[in-house]
């Protein structure tokens, strides 16, 4: 079950990167090429960014992952008490997205250079975030867990798993990404080309 629940872990990570990425790479295609701004594929990745880590992974990683590794060891607990501050700080990281993208959509001045700032920020924090998960976490929880911590965190972490964490809203998350990349123009998505 390690293997499992490692490779839904690294699977939601990526899919979380692409959807930054994604839309790292908007807002300077926008910049630096002047493009016009498709805010409605811009909500939908903030919506994505709120609804998916912030309701469903983050939760289930300080409940399962993190939880069980307190258990084991206290080796990580310095990391796991910063990641779980990051997990806190995350409604106000997005709060500040939404804040910076409204800025932009209401035609303010700077509103693009507000928006990008935002977006940049919210970028780093999340490629290091998740740095320290992979970087640090994860091996010491392939040190110190059971067999049955794996199985525990691989169920939870999987379609069918923890009835306290809404799998309908795992679904509607996964319908959400394909209709991002449905909308983003390539190379980080299928839809339209930008002009």
């Amino acid at each position: 079950m390690l293997n499992s629940a490692l490779a839904i872990i690294h699977d939601e990570h990526r899919s979380l990167a692409a959807v930054v990425h994604g839309l790292r790479y908007l807002v300077r295609e926008i910049r630096e090429r002047n493009s016009k701004p498709d805010f409605r594929l811009l909500w939908a990745m903030i919506f994505y960014l709120d609804e998916f880590p912030e309701k469903l992974h983050h939760p289930k990683e300080n409940t399962y992952l993190f939880a069980r590794l307190r258990l084991r060891t206290h080796e990580a607990d310095a990391v796991v008490a910063e990641l779980e501050r990051q997990h806190l700080a995350g409604a106000e990281r997005i709060r500040d997205l939404e804040l910076a993208l409204g800025y932009y959509e209401a035609g303010m001045p700077d509103g693009l250079d507000r928006f990008s700032a935002a977006v940049e920020k919210f970028a780093d924090d999340t490629v290091k975030h998740m740095a320290l998960e992979e970087g640090t976490v994860l091996p010491l929880a392939k040190k110190h867990l059971t067999p049955e911590d794996w199985v525990e965190i691989g169920t939870a972490f999987s379609e069918n798993g923890d009835p306290r964490f809404d799998t309908e809203a795992d679904q509607e998350c996964r319908d959400l990404f394909t209709r991002i990349v449905n909308l983003a123009p390539p190379p980080i998505g299928v839809g339209p080309a930008r002009k």
